[in-house]
């Protein structure tokens, strides 16, 4: 039963993706021929007209369509990474793949043929994307083997034209190690660079590709994002699978939600006003990178939370509180530590304003509104002290005038 359950999920996982794929048939003008594309629009795509998303092209798309599309749905549901339009290149029809992307045996660059088919890619592809589907700023393009080399001459451009390049097992033409060592220490701006590779490839290729890891190992330009995954362990079909999973990760690693390395790491010795700037930096470099609009997710405020309260008096609880409102002018969290914020300073009034802000946000037919409640209940509470406190100190002074005679009262006289 158990098997039936699992196979009915990938069926209706797979199946669902059925219904956001396009097939194009592409006139080159570069190469002079018509180019099929498979293109995946998230399922958001038609839901919300105002978002944009990365774009991914795959070279070798009938072999890494299927592996990267699922990946990348499972990585946006589980909120790891951007939703993805995806757009596989097929080259395998009649095997296009080694026209597409030869190279010069003499300059390690690409020769006549696979220079049209790169300026196809550059100067039709991205722009007939750009102008048709509502793409970010981000790109990034993968390639296995022949194709993973090919993808590298976009990285050698003086300015980059994608912003991650992921190499399944490539196959590396001379001198290429040089080339891109010497290019990932000249760059000025962010760039992802996922390298794969393990000993079930050719004897060549391995050497190939251990040229470049050992160079780029080495990096220390902060710019450079680099990833080397060894996969000696899995066979070469298995490692595709391996290798998509683990770039999709190494690309998107900022998106995901602050996770306990990061917080123990980078967060947990910040004062609190410290520690929201770089709450809110990490969503504007979300949004500035992959051209993602999205929102300081709430397990990330809570994940500061404690730095807010517990350090400083709480002095940047009204702060967080604003933070909160402008994000979530629906939810009860900003009144409530904007009210926890005049608590802390006895100014009760507000605190109560605010506590009952929240509640009315919150409805009382929140299972959590009785919780909330006892924090008017609390406040209720000091205010009633406080009034009983203040008249108790009044009522001995009050008591020292009235015995006070007359004649003193006004100077004796």
């Amino acid at each position: 039963m158990r098997k039936i359950v699992v196979l009915l999920f990938l069926v209706s996982f797979f199946g669902q993706a059925q219904d956001n794929i396009v097939f194009k048939k592409f006139n080159s003008t570069y190469t002079n021929s018509e180019r099929i594309l498979k293109i995946f629009l998230p399922e958001s795509y038609n839901e919300d007209e105002k978002n944009t998303y990365p774009v991914a092209i795959l070279l070798d798309g009938e072999l890494l369509f299927d592996v990267y599309v699922a990946n990348s749905k499972l990585f946006a549901a589980r909120d790891k990474a951007p939703e993805q339009i995806v757009v596989a290149v097929f080259q395998n029809q009649n095997e296009e793949r080694y026209a597409d992307c030869d190279y010069s045996e003499d300059t390690g660059l690409p020769n006549q043929e696979s220079t049209k088919f790169y300026g196809f890619i550059r100067d039709e592809l991205l722009p007939y994307l750009d102008n048709n589907y509502r793409t970010s700023l981000f790109k990034s393009i993968m390639g296995n083997t022949l194709t993973g080399n090919f993808i590298n001459y976009f990285f050698l451009e003086p300015t980059p034209v994608f912003n991650a390049y992921m190499n399944i097992n490539p196959s590396f033409a001379p001198e290429m190690h040089q080339k891109i060592e010497a290019q990932s220490q000249s760059l000025m701006t962010q760039y992802f660079y996922y390298l794969s590779g393990g000993e079930y490839n050719t004897e060549k290729r391995t050497a190939g590709i251990n040229n470049v890891h050992n160079l780029l190992k080495l990096s220390q330009n902060d710019n450079f994002k680099y990833r080397y995954d060894d996969f000696s362990n899995a066979s070469k079909t298995a490692s595709v699978g391996q290798s998509v999973a683990s770039a999709i990760d190494f690309t998107f690693a900022l998106f995901a939600a602050i996770t306990q390395e990061e917080f123990d790491k980078s967060i947990a010795n910040l004062d609190p006003g410290d520690a929201i700037e770089y709450l809110e930096r990490k969503y504007v470099e979300i949004e500035y990178l992959y051209g993602s609009n999205v929102k300081i997710r709430e397990s990330d405020i809570f994940k500061i939370e404690p730095i807010i309260i517990d350090k400083m008096n709480g002095d940047y609880l009204e702060e967080f509180g604003k933070m909160i409102m402008r994000l979530y002018p629906e939810s009860p969290l900003g009144d409530y530590y904007i009210g926890l914020y005049y608590e802390t300073g006895y100014d009760y009034k507000k605190a109560l304003k605010h506590f009952k802000n929240g509640y009315a946000k919150i409805g009382s037919d929140n299972p959590n509104s009785d919780g909330y409640y006892g924090n008017i209940e609390r406040v209720l509470e000091k205010q009633r002290a406080e009034r009983l406190g203040y008249m108790d100190e009044q009522e001995p002074n009050e008591e020292l005038i009235d015995e006070t005679p007359p004649d003193q009262e006004n100077g004796g006289l």
